[in-house]
């Protein structure tokens, strides 16, 4: 226990003056002469014992009533439980993913919070608030009312450990407070690991009512005919008993085809037939849950030719003319001498096929080349000197060839991970027939591995750019050094080395993926690109080559749609967003927060914090307890004799 006004107490040596008045003012008996007093004696006995009874327990009631009068004028109270804490900042933090879409008991997730919000927060607080897409700092209800009312939700993935670290970045001489009010969707252990369990977090977690949910996940070519594509849709199902399902398909906004869906299993294709033109659409669904997954836009462009161009033996070529065909290709073989210089920046990648010597002059032409967004394939001759390949390779990025070895060598391991085998395999495969090298140089480089020897050393490895890449082979392919010719992977490599960067069949980007776009237009001086439709415009972050410009949106646009790409005024490409389909499982609870504090309502949350750490004054039971006293003084002086 503790005092306000310790001071106080120091009247307590006031406590002498009834013990004076009550021990030292003692009252005199005169005798009295009876006639008789026989009869009178057990009487003066009685009086005498309860006027000496009554005395004692004035007394006590006087020193009692002193005693707790001088102790309320003190103010005793209890420190709270959490005092240290008594003046943190208060942080909240909304979820306004899409999973917050679902309905709870008294309708959607992020309406109902934002009403508790509006509601129950104390309109002296003081907090700052942080969602997924915007912060609010040092604020209150009444300043932010209109942003909550207004508040949209956000394509961004709710992660907890990233806001915790911005709140934890924001410079305070206080500690922190933070209730964080999500639905707990999609919430990784590797997140909540990252956050200290000594952290002043409370939880507050609405729950959906209704979890099932069908979402569109991806729209590709299944096949190409004459005059047709065969588009199929992918859609997944998060629930049961999905029936009569409607589904449709709209090109620029009109209804070409639709169909009614029965899902038997969690995963279900459609298939489409359309016209093989330009298409900028979407496909929608219609079902009770989450509507940010009920649509998919997408693009299918007319495939544009790649110009390829080799330069070598056109003996040792042979193998490229047989890949890069004439349907899809412009490809072109030449030999240093019959090279024109002025075709280079036209082509979309140069294929270098065991030169034994690369000119300076070839080597400052394809490093201009190079940095205005053109791809270089490195494919070494047996003769090659290291120190010569080192000299070329510095102008692209940090390769380094050691030495050439002369001992066969089993190619055996495929980064199934990097770009180049994107859509190329169904599974990941072990047990392949592997080719082989007879002489290979040793490398020494940080650039990724994309196929690798049986030593974990590269044999084939690419460095990229803002807008190229250079693919570096260890070995030269000829049939007499290697049979990598004859394998099947020969031809998605050096196919997709060229396609990587061209836009060919669906088109469809994540919002907030961090693949850039390249976009073949020719940009004036001061010139940008802009990216709108009818709602909504931004300006991306872009990287200019000869004629080529590389995008980068980040996590633009805001909606998903289809937009058009304009420069100046004239539309030169169309793009596709659609939102992260992260959040579509609504039986997802994520990690456990078993270490945290949970509540059903942030009015708890409030009550337990108030509660916790506002001081337990007691000085007014002191004060209560000594009116009881005198009331009892009182009694005694009337009713005891």
């Amino acid at each position: 226990m503790h005092f306000k006004n310790p001071e106080i107490l120091y009247f307590l040596f006031l406590l002498v003056i009834p013990i004076v008045i009550h021990l030292f003012q003692l009252r005199k008996f005169k005798t009295e002469f009876f006639t008789n007093v026989r009869f009178l004696k057990e009487l003066s006995m009685q009086i005498r014992k309860s006027s000496k009874l009554k005395k004692y327990l004035l007394l006590a009631t006087r020193l009692l009533l002193f005693t707790f009068l001088i102790f309320s004028f003190a103010q005793p109270f209890f420190k709270p439980t959490e005092s240290k804490n008594k003046y943190n900042e208060l942080y909240i933090v909304l979820d306004n993913s899409f999973s917050m879409q679902a309905k709870g008991q008294n309708g959607e997730l992020l309406k109902r919070a934002v009403e508790d919000l509006l509601e129950k927060t104390p309109e002296n607080q003081k907090f700052s608030l942080i969602t997924c897409s915007d912060s609010y700092w040092n604020t209150n209800i009444k300043l932010i009312q209109k942003e909550l009312q207004n508040l949209k939700y956000s394509s961004n993935e709710f992660k907890i450990d990233e806001i915790v670290n911005k709140i934890k970045a924001h410079k305070s001489a206080f500690n922190k407070d933070i209730i964080i009010i999500t639905d707990a969707i999609g919430l990784k252990s590797s997140q909540i690991q990252k956050i200290k369990t000594d952290e002043n977090l409370s939880f507050v977690i609405p729950k959906a009512e209704k979890k099932d949910n069908i979402s569109i996940d991806s729209v590709f070519i299944k096949q190409s005919l004459a005059n047709f594509y065969e588009i199929s849709v992918q859609l997944s199902a998060f629930g049961e008993d999905f029936k009569n399902i409607p589904l449709a398909l709209y090109n620029k906004n009109k209804l070409i085809a639709k169909t009614i869906l029965n899902f038997e299993s969690k995963t279900k294709i459609v298939n489409f037939t359309i016209p093989k033109a330009d298409f900028l659409g979407y496909v929608t669904l219609s079902d009770s849950s989450l509507e940010y997954d009920n649509s998919y836009y997408f693009g299918i462009s007319k495939p544009t030719k790649c110009d390829v161009m080799s330069i070598g033996n056109a003996a040792k070529s042979n193998f490229l003319s047989r890949i890069y065909l004439s349907d899809e290709f412009n490809y072109t073989n030449y030999s240093l001498q019959t090279l024109d210089y002025n075709l280079l920046e036209k082509q979309d990648a140069i294929i270098l096929n065991e030169l034994e010597d690369v000119p300076i002059a070839l080597q400052t032409t394809l490093k201009s080349y190079f940095q205005n967004g053109g791809n270089i394939i490195l494919i070494p001759n047996a003769e090659n000197k290291p120190e010569n390949l080192n000299l070329f390779l510095s102008n692209f990025g940090d390769f380094k060839v050691n030495s050439k070895i002369a001992s066969e060598k089993l190619i055996t391991k495929i980064n199934f991970d990097h770009p180049l085998f994107k859509n190329v395999f169904e599974k990941r495969i072990t047990n392949f027939q592997f080719p082989k090298v007879k002489t290979y140089f040793d490398t020494d480089n940080s650039a990724p591995q994309i196929l690798s020897f049986s030593d974990q050393t590269a044999f084939l490895s690419a460095t990229q750019s803002s807008l190229s890449t250079v693919y570096v082979f260890a070995a030269a392919l000829n049939k007499t050094n290697s049979n990598f010719q004859n394998s099947p992977l020969v031809v998605p490599v050096f196919y997709n080395m060229t396609q990587n960067d061209t836009e060919t069949g669906v088109s469809a980007i994540k919002i907030g993926a961090s693949d850039p776009i390249l976009i073949e237009t020719i940009l004036e001086k001061d010139a940008i690109l802009k990216i709108k439709n009818s709602t909504e415009s931004f300006i991306p972050l872009q990287q200019i080559s000869s004629k080529k410009v590389k995008l980068t949106c980040d996590n633009n646009p805001v909606n998903a749609g289809n937009f058009e790409v304009i420069n100046g005024a004239t539309a030169v490409s169309n793009l596709s967003f659609n939102y992260n389909r992260t959040e579509s499982d609504l039986k997802n609870n994520g990690a456990s927060l078993a270490n945290f504090d949970e509540a059903s309502d942030i009015a708890l949350v409030f009550d337990k914090l108030q509660s916790n750490r506002a001081e337990n004054e007691i000085w007014k039971w002191f004060a209560f307890i000594a009116l009881l006293f005198l009331v009892l003084e009182i009694f005694i002086q009337k009713n005891v004799k």
